[in-house]
């Protein structure tokens, strides 16, 4: 069952998919946000290319774990892809993600352009690793 992970901010969405298994999330794309309705048809591509049967979006808490106004845009957006697709949405908290794209890629060497041309890819893949890990060790 491939599942799609999003990262969603408010210039970029950045997306990941998983393997036919799911068990392993892979950057895909970033798409630069427009309007509403051209994110969703881009979305909307993108699971019908894939075959996606299940979504995933980052949702951003606070370190207390609240939710702040991004938290509360982001789940408007996933109402509104869930709407347009027909496909269960989860959330999973995304606290971090950014961080440990942004150290990973300075790991890797890339230069300041590329990290911020791949980082929400990198960001939206490990909330889907993330969202896989806990499915696997809930035995689902």
């Amino acid at each position: 069952m491939r599942i799609m992970g999003l990262d969603v901010g408010t210039k970029t969405i950045g997306v990941a998919l998983s393997d036919p298994l799911g068990w392993t999330a892979q950057g895909l794309t970033t798409i630069r946000r427009r309007n509403l309705a051209a994110d969703l048809a881009a979305l909307k591509e993108l699971v019908r290319r894939y075959g996606v049967e299940e979504l995933v979006v980052g949702l951003p808490r606070n370190m207390n774990g609240s939710l702040g106004p991004q938290a509360e845009a982001v789940r408007a957006f996933a109402r509104h892809l869930q709407a347009e697709v027909g496909l269960p949405v989860h959330f999973f908290d995304e606290r971090l993600t950014t961080v440990a794209a942004g150290r990973v890629l300075l790991e890797a060497d890339l230069s300041r352009r590329r990290r911020r041309q791949v980082i929400d890819q990198v960001a939206a893949t490990y909330i889907l690793q993330g969202y896989l890990d806990r499915l696997g060790q809930n035995g689902v």
